[in-house]
């Protein structure tokens, strides 16, 4: 039977204000190599336990569609058909999971909440990436992850 998974506050390592939004236990927000801010572990997580619970403003699907429209709309993820969480709102760490096309992490719905688990044992200092790149009719975001089996990178490697 699946649980819920509950966050434990800690101290932020992270640049942004202790007043924002409460810290999760092993996750910490710093700059990303694959650009502005990125979820990292503090803590070793081993494959297919779970990491964090996207926190965040539970909204309607209309409302959800309104704000992907705007600057924090990047931070929205789906629930269900009818519902989403705005993790821009009341979010935590989990709102600056970059993507990845090779990611260490997945999400699943469990007890309507998105738990984020890892697919491998992820170590300390390591960002945590999800593959959800344009999950969104809406999203024509352009793939930044470098990684090996990028869909961009092998377009690259097929047009040379």
């Amino acid at each position: 039977m699946s649980q819920l998974v509950l966050t434990v506050p800690t101290t932020h390592c992270c640049p942004i204000p202790d007043n924002e939004r409460m810290s999760t236990r092993g996750l910490c927000v710093m700059k990303s190599p694959l650009g502005g801010l990125g979820c990292f572990a503090t803590m070793s997580f081993p494959a297919n336990s779970r990491v964090a619970v996207y926190a965040g403003e539970r909204i309607s699907h209309a409302e959800a569609m309104r704000r992907m429209k705007t600057a924090n709309g990047k931070y929205i993820c789906r629930l269900d058909a009818e519902h989403y969480v705005d993790g821009s709102v009341d979010g935590n760490e989990t709102q600056y999971i970059n993507h990845s096309c090779e990611p260490n992490a997945d999400v699943v719905i469990i007890n309507e909440s998105i738990v984020v688990y890892a697919l491998r044992e992820i170590l300390p200092e390591e960002e945590i990436t999800v593959d959800y790149l344009n999950s969104f009719d809406e999203d024509q975001t352009v793939c930044q992850c470098r990684a090996a089996a990028c869909g961009k990178n092998k377009s690259r490697s097929a047009q040379a």
